[in-house]
């Protein structure tokens, strides 16, 4: 969430009348993540002040879109704590790739979604982690029924091509350990235990920094998910390995922490139970959902974009994560 496109307030305000949100008072833009500007926004409606997100997308496009912003709706309107789009009122005119929840501003692809409450956890403790897997499991199942179909534009096949382009910017072991591990992933997705893996619409960045918490640390209350723009149709197990490799790891080190990692698991099988081919998969998966981020990390560090609030990620996080789950595989309890 960095800003590459400036907005004005009145550019923001215009937007904002059109789809009956009240009169913007206050825009701010989000400093932190790579993808999309960003902005806070305030708007006065009936004597109250309201806070929302305003997004421009800088790299999905408008037939890209809808995916995403269909999803959330498709989930709140399920009962998960999810940014909720705002659609355009009855009457507003429909602009060319634009429906319902897409709009343009700036020239730019974009959405207004309402502000969650709560505040991210970023050393969380089991119980929050046990939040977030029992929340996991209740969105990949509510995202059962969804109709819209998008592939994971950050999967296998991004990897295959992007690996070539970060390989001159790696020293020789790192080359030798992201060459083998790709050709590792390679093999795993053409088995059979693989294609019997569940699969549906999945939040595929599921961080620290995209979780909201209200309450207590010793009784933390999940006030939300956010920033699906990484989502897409891939297996449920993926989607845990990457919570897992963030929320359930030793961040120094890269090594699982036991306590956060149980408490994950657990709690998402409480809700739905792992499959016998996901408990098989899940240490190649967890090494999947380390590799991903590495790449891209890789790709956003040695190759990045101007913006005018950008803080590229450390990408040797991801790195340490991988030759952990390498050195000691991640296992179901």
């Amino acid at each position: 969430m960095a800003v590459f496109t400036q907005v004005s307030l009145d550019e923001a305000a215009r937007l904002f009348d059109a789809l009956g949100l009240g009169t913007l008072t206050e825009l701010r833009g989000i400093e932190g993540g790579i993808e999309n500007t960003n902005y806070f926004a305030t708007a006065e409606q009936d004597g109250q002040a309201h806070q929302w997100v305003l997004t421009l997308f800088e790299r999905l496009t408008h037939a890209q879109l809808p995916f995403y912003l269909h999803l959330m709706k498709h989930l709140a309107e399920h009962g998960i704590p999810v940014p909720d789009p705002q659609a355009k009122p009855a009457g507003m005119p429909v602009g060319a790739q634009e429906d319902d929840l897409l709009h343009t501003l700036a020239g730019k692809p974009a959405a207004v979604v309402n502000r969650l409450r709560g505040k991210s956890e970023l050393a969380p403790g089991p119980a929050h982690c046990a939040a977030v897997g029992a929340m996991l499991a209740r969105a990949h199942l509510a995202a059962r029924d969804f109709p819209l179909h998008q592939p994971n534009l950050r999967g296998l096949p991004w990897w295959n091509e992007t690996v070539p382009v970060v390989l001159p910017h790696l020293n020789p072991e790192q080359a030798a350990l992201i060459r083998a591990e790709l050709a590792f992933q390679n093999h795993t997705a053409a088995s059979s235990a693989y294609a019997a893996l569940p699969r549906g619409a999945v939040h595929a960045d599921l961080f620290r920094d995209n979780v909201m918490f209200e309450g207590t640390r010793e009784q933390p209350v999940l006030s939300g998910f956010f920033d699906f723009y990484f989502a897409g149709v891939d297996t449920w197990l993926f989607d845990l390995a990457v919570t897992l490799n963030d929320w359930a790891v030793d961040l120094p080190s890269g090594r699982a922490d036991p306590a956060r990692t149980l408490a994950l698991l657990e709690a998402y099988e409480s809700v739905r139970r792992l499959t016998d081919a996901e408990r098989r998969l899940l240490p190649a998966m967890a090494r999947a959902g380390a590799l991903r981020f590495w790449i891209s990390r890789l790709w956003d560090f040695h190759l990045p974009r101007e913006a005018a609030l950008l803080t590229p990620h450390d990408p040797t996080h991801f790195e340490r994560v991988l030759r952990a789950r390498v050195q000691k595989p991640l296992l179901a309890p």
